[in-house]
């Protein structure tokens, strides 16, 4: 019966399942798995159609591992499994105003770890330079200078007790014993293998049932085999020898439960309270600016839009049909990730989503449903054969008496 239910879900999710590793004997896979690789033409398609999502912002919805079948690994004598894993987030696009809610006018979408982690890890990395540089400019002053400056400086928004803090933290990370966690985004080896294995690999995994990245010990090349069992401090030593640490203070904002604008913000000009008057009319005739992180994930990524009331998508872009025409194969997908159809390791879950902790799994609402409901029509059969045991052992009874009343 498992195995039954087992290759119905498989079926199920492969045909839905646009981002699957590619086979040569299966169509359908190669045909899905080029939605994404469309996705990144789509400033090809049409160049005078603009999608204008300077009002939106990024916000994190999860990370999942997703293994599937890879012909390369099938093909290798010396490898021990023939499912690769595939690393996907899926975010959101959320109107500025209501980013925090995010339940209607918004989109969604799937792209790769790789790309996620490398687009926004940049983009978080220049906001991270920048605000220590302003930290510099506008707190690291003399108090002379601060008094005789206070009036003519331009003010920005930075906390000068928490920013000075953080950037010495920053500037300090390695003479502190630690490592900056995002240095691990691809796989890398961390323990030089032997003659019985490859040695260990860091890089970024899905953790806490996909609510976070971190990095974690895998026992491959291409850290498709995870370890959960190994730490990856532990295996971490600098030029000197010393063991160090890692630090996951930018990694996290990345992941963390905030929104992340798209809207470019234009630097104020010192002259502009000089020439106030006269830049008015300008700046009411400038068009607002999307930001690069926002821009190439939204054109790397699968898109499901419609369904969510999304305004500024690309469903009047009569040049990219392949979008529009699967963005329910996409959506469905989407759903199937959201509902916990893989658990934490990439592994189809026959029973949706669960979690586990210290080697133990608890047990979901619909497995608690289900195992009532047997256990309910175990007891109810088990009553109902009873009482049919009991008719018949009656009506048995009562045909031999008859039969020897008339035998008399």
């Amino acid at each position: 019966m498992k195995l039954i239910l087992a290759s119905i879900i498989i079926a199920a999710v492969q045909a839905a399942n646009p981002f699957l590793g590619k086979s040569k004997n299966n169509a359908k896979s190669a045909f899905a798995s080029n939605l994404v690789a469309g996705a990144r033409r789509l400033n090809d398609a049409d160049e005078e159609y603009e999608i204008n999502i300077s009002g939106y912002s990024v916000k994190f919805e999860k990370c999942q591992f997703v293994k599937s079948y890879d012909d390369e690994l099938a093909e290798e004598e010396d490898s021990e499994t023939v499912l690769a894993t595939k690393r996907f987030v899926i975010f959101k696009l959320c109107p500025d105003d209501s980013c925090s809610s995010c339940n209607y006018n918004y989109g969604e979408y799937m792209i790769d770890l790789e790309t996620y982690l490398q687009t926004t890890v940049e983009y978080m990395q220049e906001l991270q330079e920048e605000m220590c540089n302003q930290c510099d400019e506008n707190c690291a002053q003399d108090e002379d200078e601060e008094e005789d400056n206070d009036d003519n400086r331009r003010r920005l928004e930075v906390d000068c007790d928490s920013c000075q803090e953080e950037c010495y933290k920053i500037e300090n990370m390695e003479d502190n014993g630690y490592i900056d966690a995002t240095e691990y985004l691809e796989c890398a080896q961390i323990v030089e293998g032997n003659d019985d294995n490859e040695g260990y690999f860091a890089g970024p995994m899905c953790a806490s049932s996909g609510t976070k990245i971190k990095i974690g010990v895998f026992e491959d090349e291409d850290c498709n085999i995870l370890d959960n069992s190994k730490n990856i401090d532990d295996y971490l030593y600098n030029d000197d020898g010393y063991q160090v640490k890692l630090s996951h203070a930018l990694l996290k904002t990345v992941y963390a439960d905030t929104c992340i604008s798209c809207l470019v913000v234009e630097e104020e000009d010192e002259n502009d309270n000089d020439d106030g008057n006269n830049n008015d009319e300008d700046e009411e005739e400038e068009e607002p600016e999307v930001n690069e992180m926002c821009q190439e994930l939204y054109e790397a990524a699968a898109k499901c839009e419609k369904s969510h009331g999304f305004d500024d998508g690309y469903e009047g872009n009569n040049d990219y049909d392949n979008q529009i025409m699967q963005e329910e194969v996409v959506c469905d997908f989407i759903s199937s990730i959201e509902g916990g159809t893989y658990d934490d390791n990439g592994e189809i879950s026959l029973y949706g989503s669960n979690t586990s902790s210290y080697g133990g799994a608890s047990t979901t609402g619909g497995q608690k449903f289900a195992l009532t409901f047997f256990i309910l029509g175990s007891v109810a059969l088990a009553a109902y054969s009873a009482m049919l045991h009991g008719k018949l052992t009656k009506g048995g009874k009562a045909g031999l008496t008859s039969q020897g009343g008339a035998m008399a």
